[in-house]
């Protein structure tokens, strides 16, 4: 059996918080933005991944994936992801009834940079 890559491994322990801070802001949130939230998550992880992905090809750079075997620290580092996104999950619980749209840009945005670094991985073999 193959390992898991870390990468893959990444973007879904960041996926699982950013579905909790959509949960959150939904529940202790403004009343009715669920939908919002939903789809400023989904708009925005696939917007940044698609339009990021094109910015690096026009420039002409290329980032290895986050998480990579050369140095091992990266993946101290990257698991700062998912646990910032913990805490941001938890922002509404302690401070309800506001409009939470820009936390689940951002953590959209955060996820989108471990989803691309996933896609690198896999694409470098």
């Amino acid at each position: 059996m193959k390992r898991i890559e870390p990468n893959l491994l990444l973007a879904i322990a960041t996926a699982v918080p950013l579905a909790l801070l959509v949960a959150t802001a939904s529940l202790f949130g403004e009343p009715g933005k669920t939908l919002k939230y939903v789809l400023l998550a989904v708009a925005c992880t696939v917007l940044f991944v698609v339009f990021n992905g094109m910015m690096t090809k026009r420039m002409g750079t290329q980032r290895p994936p986050m998480i990579h075997p050369e140095a091992a620290s990266t993946a101290v580092w990257a698991s700062l992801f998912p646990l910032v996104l913990i805490v941001a999950a938890a922002v509404p619980v302690f401070f309800p009834g506001h409009d939470y749209g820009l936390l689940v840009i951002i953590g959209a945005v955060w996820f989108g940079v471990t989803l691309q670094s996933a896609i690198k991985a896999r694409q470098a073999g």
